[in-house]
Order: structure tokens, then C-alpha cells, then sequence
């Protein structure tokens, strides 16, 4: 087999990504469904419409092609939108390949079925989910087609398939770390985008540091309380893919969590928000999971409700606030039981 990486699709994630592999591997292939786009990546080497001002390496290959892209391939990696994973997984499956290593960097969950997007791909690849590494971690896709000092983790089930995500990517300008516990990475990866809107709407509103400290800290609780319910290691939400992608998703113009709820705060509808953002908004799908999979575990997730109420339900981010702040007095440590934490302590 080849030292080929194919990269699936050409978002501003992926071609950041395509960026860091391309400095480790000879042949990147790039796909895209649109064709202008390809032309664009092969010809002036820029992505303009996801990176504007970015000049991506030359041995980076655009295609429309999935056959093209990923035939020969070492390691396939998918960063879909959540919304579409289970298609571009489909349309992987004819030109996969037993020995590839697949690795996904999509942070969400299937909404209809509030599946992993783990889940997602083994289901539509016909493969064990130990078969999939998840990429993870505090990584805007605009510092890091940058060159900016960067640090991830990859997660699986297969300590050796980590470990060669692990050597698939990093580099002096990306740094990665390997973790097991892939049930908390990926909870993790999905659920701090509902608290980097909650985080958006409190700069909006001008509610200042403090609140938006409070709501980061709480925030984090929460996240590890419904990933404890599911059987994630705690440890993995005071990590990378924890509490450092929250903070650098909470507080980034870069990120578009943020921004949305930032215009959701000053009091713009959501429609329109949406309409202004141009690209994904990964969070608003995954309020709408993470409330089902909240109400289907009896787990208290305060925040994603509120959130819930403003995105689906037409209340006021003040008046989710005034509700936040209103709750029944609670005792900070209750999110994990003793019992819970002394499990992960002997």
C-alpha cells in the first residue's frame, strides 16, 4: 500500500487537516463534490470560500471522485458534516478496503437516531467500531492550516489503530496525544458546541467574564455527567477533548458556535443566523440530540435545556439566563457521585 491519505470532503476542517497530513505524506487526496471547488485547490492551491487567505501545500489533490481519492489509500479520514456522515460513509463503502485506517474528526451526532458518528460509519462500512479512530481537541481549522502550534487527541477502542492515527498525523506543528476511551471524546467533541452557544449568547446579552466563566465551568459538569451516565471515563472531560476544546470553542471568533450564539444573544432570529453563519453550525443539532438523549437517561443537563428553549421552543436567551440562575440551590460536586468517582480512583 501506498504513503496516499485521502481526505473526505473539502470543508474548512478537512482541507485544514489535508494541510497537516500533506507536510507528513507525499500524495493527499482531497475529495469534494464540487467540481469548481476541485479546479480551485488544484490550480491556485487556496479554498477560498472555507480558508479565504490560506495557500495550501501543492501535493494536495482535489477530486470529485471517490474512487479516485481513495484507491491506494493508507488512511481514509471523513470530516462530513454530522448531517451528512452517513452518506459520504455509504459512498466510501465500495472502495474500502480491509487494511485502510479510517479515522473521523466530525464533531456531533446523528440526529435522527442520536448515534456516535463512530456509530455512523462502522454501521455503513459493515466494520467493528474499534476499526474507527476519532480525532478530537481545542483545533480551529484556521490556526492550524496556519502552522500554529497545535495539540489533539485520537481515540479508540484499538490502542494500535490510535497509535497510527497518532503517527498518520503528527508533526512539529501538530502535536497528538492517543486516549482509549473513545465514548468520552466523542461525547465530549459534540456536547461542548451546545455550551459554546450558551457562551455566545452571554457575550451577546454583555453579561461579561464572569458569567461566561460560570457557564464554561457548569458547562463542563454537565458534559461529564450525561458521559459518566453512558460509561465514559470522567478524566476524559478534564482533557483536550474536554475542557480544552470547550474553552477554545467558547471563546474563539473563530469559532462558529460562538458567533451563533453571540447573534442569537444581540437578539437575532435564529433563521437568520443561520442564513449569516455561511457553513455548519454543529451545535444546533446537537442541542436537539443531546436533549433527547438527556430526557431518555433522566440526567439533568440545565443548559442544553435553556439552549433547547431558545433555539426550538421560542424563549429568550435573558429569559434562559434568569432560569439558569433561578434553579433550586445544588451542592458543585453532585454532578458524579462518590461512588462514581471512587470507581475511577482505586
Amino acid at each position: 500500500m501506498s504513503d496516499k491519505v485521502a481526505v473526505l470532503v473539502a470543508g474548512s476542517w478537512g482541507t485544514a487537516l489535508a494541510s497537516v497530513l500533506a507536510a507528513n505524506h507525499p500524495e493527499v487526496y482531497l475529495w469534494t463534490r464540487n467540481a469548481s471547488q476541485s479546479e480551485e485547490i488544484n490550480a491556485k492551491h487556496t479554498n477560498e470560500r472555507y480558508l479565504p487567505g490560506a495557500v495550501l501545500p501543492g501535493n494536495i489533490i482535489a477530486t470529485t471522485d471517490m474512487a479516485e481519492a481513495v484507491a491506494g489509500a493508507k488512511a481514509v479520514v471523513i470530516v462530513a458534516p454530522s448531517s451528512g456522515m452517513r452518506q459520504v460513509a455509504r459512498s466510501l463503502k465500495p472502495h474500502w478496503k480491509e487494511e485502510m485506517l479510517c479515522v473521523h474528526a466530525t464533531k456531533g451526532f446523528e440526529t435522527e437516531t442520536m448515534k456516535r458518528m463512530s456509530t455512523v460509519i462502522s454501521e455503513e462500512l459493515g466494520c467493528d467500531e474499534d476499526r474507527i479512530v476519532v480525532l478530537s481537541g481545542p483545533s480551529h481549522a484556521e490556526e492550524v492550516v496556519r502552522h500554529c502550534p497545535t495539540t489533539v487527541v485520537v481515540a479508540s477502542l484499538d490502542e494500535k489503530a490510535a497509535i497510527r492515527a497518532q503517527d498518520l498525523f503528527m508533526n512539529n506543528d501538530f502535536r497528538v496525544y492517543t486516549n482509549r476511551d473513545m465514548l468520552g471524546v466523542e461525547l465530549a467533541g459534540a456536547l461542548k458546541n451546545i455550551i459554546a452557544l450558551g457562551a455566545g449568547m452571554s457575550d451577546g446579552l454583555g453579561y461579561g467574564d464572569n458569567a461566561k466563566a460560570a457557564l464554561i465551568t457548569r458547562g463542563i459538569a454537565e458534559i461529564s455527567r450525561v458521559g459518566v451516565e453512558l460509561g465514559a471515563n470522567p478524566l476524559t472531560f478534564a482533557g483536550l477533548a474536554g475542557i480544552g476544546d470547550l474553552v477554545v470553542t467558547a471563546t474563539s471568533k473563530h469559532s462558529r458556535n460562538w458567533r451563533a450564539g453571540s447573534l442569537l444573544g444581540q437578539g437575532k432570529p435564529l433563521d437568520e443566523v443561520l442564513g449569516s453563519m455561511g457553513m455548519v453550525v454543529e451545535g444546533i443539532r446537537t442541542t436537539q440530540a443531546a436533549y433527547a438523549i438527556s430526557a431518555k437517561l433522566g440526567v439533568q443537563m440545565p443548559i442544553t435545556d435553556q439552549i433547547y428553549h431558545v433555539l426550538f421552543l421560542g424563549r429568550s436567551p435573558r429569559e434562559a439566563v434568569e432560569a439558569l440562575m433561578g434553579r433550586d440551590p445544588k451542592a458543585e460536586l453532585e454532578s458524579i457521585s462518590q461512588e462514581t468517582w471512587e470507581q475511577w480512583h482505586t
